[in-house]
């Protein structure tokens, strides 16, 4: 007859064959963590998830600059676009105005004197 007690006796072994000779009797204790084990691992595990988030974030924070400095050098290209677009529409007025009829009819200038007092 066995009974829940964690040490065996040798009689009571001897019945169900578990006691031979060469054999050991070995009590067993369960093992557990103490409190400040649990806070600390507890502690660590927050650490980790924690420094994990903010990783996380700053990755996505530098890619929001990577973008608005891509954002401001698609705004400055435009202008300078539509600064050429503006230098285009001159030139060919320029041009244009040389080639017309109006001013192939003009007379060149001619220096004309001061008049003085």
């Amino acid at each position: 007859m066995l009974t829940n007690t964690t040490y065996v006796s040798r009689r009571e072994t001897a019945f169900a064959g578990s006691f031979a000779r060469g054999r050991n009797t070995v009590r067993h204790t369960k093992r557990s963590l103490g409190s400040i084990s649990q806070i600390v691992i507890i502690s660590l595990i927050t650490l980790i998830f924690g420094l994990i988030y903010v990783a996380e974030g700053t990755k996505a924070t530098s890619f929001d600059y990577e973008i608005s400095a891509v954002e401001s050098e698609i705004s400055e290209m435009t202008a300078r676009r539509d600064d050429l677009a503006v230098e285009k529409a001159r030139l060919t007025s320029v041009a244009a105005a040389k080639s017309s009829t109006v001013a192939m009819n003009m007379e060149d200038a001619t220096a004309t004197g001061y008049a003085t007092e």
